[in-house]
């Protein structure tokens, strides 16, 4: 192969078929996507699929209510039924400490349009009839957050971008970034040379190796997360919210008959490790008897790990280089990139073509560190 591209994205999760697609329907043209497995086969197929708006952070509420916005008209849009369950995010809050973050963010959400509230551990345990109310101080909760099927919207993405001219190209690995000076002309695959001016980064967990062949310091480090899933209730519980013990991050929502569910483990080390271990089960466990003591009596069926994709201040990369025209990156969500995948499909977009964003993301740019100016996002799963 010797081809020609306007643009090529690299890493074929939900954040490259979105900015494919986004990018072929202003009619960029000659976009290639290249993913060096299956599409969704990352980070994106190993999410628990959660979808929100309430966060800490200014830009990641608008960036997670204009992506709610769009999982919202995905199958009218796209014909790809998602999945989509708008049960609610439930933040379940122990401290006084997180109380009172979480009203400031409450309050942050409201002001941006976001239909979150507090409540009380009487109403949680309504919502969420699993957990138990001991030591539990309040509640934070959204009505329109929810979870839907990740691979199924990059799948829906990819197919609308192939519709629209973009190439996709699977089973294809990037092996190095061509440069003359500080320009991108070209990208070397293992199916060939593609000339191009601009390269785009939504690899993921692999993003730092990316930006590196072409000079630039992408600080994201991967870390493997674990997932559970149970065997059928008891009793269906087809409205029950996506429900977050923020003190230990257990977290679990319907998944078919059963549940899903899992939570950060404290000794686990920076890696691309994915497979499966029983070394988080007994803080796992710890978890449940102290919040959801009914979850202890159903039986693991299954389960698998992933890797989030970690920055230093657990909030993402969006921009351009500075070092480096015309490379641009996505990357580093820590956890919630699934979930802004649409927005950040526009963001890019509009970079790439010299527009104004929706939103303004140079708060999020990777030279943030170097200026001694991180952006910590704070309500993480």
């Amino acid at each position: 192969m010797n081809t020609q591209a306007s643009a090529v994205i690299i890493g074929g999760g939900v954040m490259g078929a979105s900015i494919a697609y986004h990018l072929a329907a202003a009619g960029v043209r000659d976009v290639v996507l290249v993913e060096r497995d299956e599409l969704a086969s990352g980070s994106t197929s190993k999410a628990a699929g959660g979808v929100r708006a309430q966060f800490s952070d200014e830009l990641n509420i608008r960036l997670g209510a204009r992506s709610l916005e769009a999982f919202g008209r995905f199958h009218e849009e796209f014909g790809y039924d998602i999945g989509l369950n708008r049960v609610g995010y439930l933040f379940l809050l122990s401290t006084p400490e997180e109380v009172a973050s979480f009203e400031r963010s409450v309050a942050l959400q409201n002001s941006l349009g976001v239909p979150s509230r507090m409540i009380t551990p009487k109403e949680a345990r309504r919502l969420s009839p699993l957990i138990s109310t001991d030591g539990l101080l309040a509640a934070a909760f959204s009505p329109e957050d929810g979870h839907c099927t990740p691979e199924t919207v990059v799948h829906g993405y990819a197919a609308a971008a192939r519709a629209l001219g973009a190439r996709v190209l699977r089973h294809t690995e990037v092996t190095g970034i061509e440069l003359r000076g500080d320009r991108i002309t070209g990208v070397a695959t293992t199916l060939g040379r593609i000339a191009t001016d601009t390269v785009v980064c939504a690899a993921g967990p692999w993003s730092r190796a990316v930006g590196a062949m072409a000079g630039v310091d992408l600080p994201v480090v991967p870390l493997r997360r674990q997932i559970a899933v149970t065997e059928p209730l008891a009793e269906s519980r087809p409205g029950l919210p996506m429900t977050i013990d923020f003190t230990t991050s257990l977290y679990f929502h319907a998944e078919g008959p059963g549940l899903l569910l899992g939570m950060s483990d404290p000794e686990e080390r920076p890696g691309f490790a994915t497979d499966t271990h029983d070394r988080w089960i007994p803080a796992l466990y710890a978890a449940m008897e102290r919040r959801a003591p009914a979850l202890l009596d159903l039986r693991r069926t299954g389960g698998w790990a992933g890797l989030y994709e970690i920055t230093p201040d657990h909030n993402a990369l969006i921009g351009e280089a500075t070092s480096v025209s015309r490379f641009l990156y996505a990357t580093g969500f820590s956890g919630h990139g699934f979930l802004q995948g649409p927005a950040v499909g526009e963001v890019i977009r509009d970079l790439y073509l010299g527009r104004v964003p929706f939103v303004d993301v140079r708060p999020l740019s990777a030279d943030r560190f170097a200026a001694d100016a991180p952006r910590p996002e704070v309500n993480l799963v």
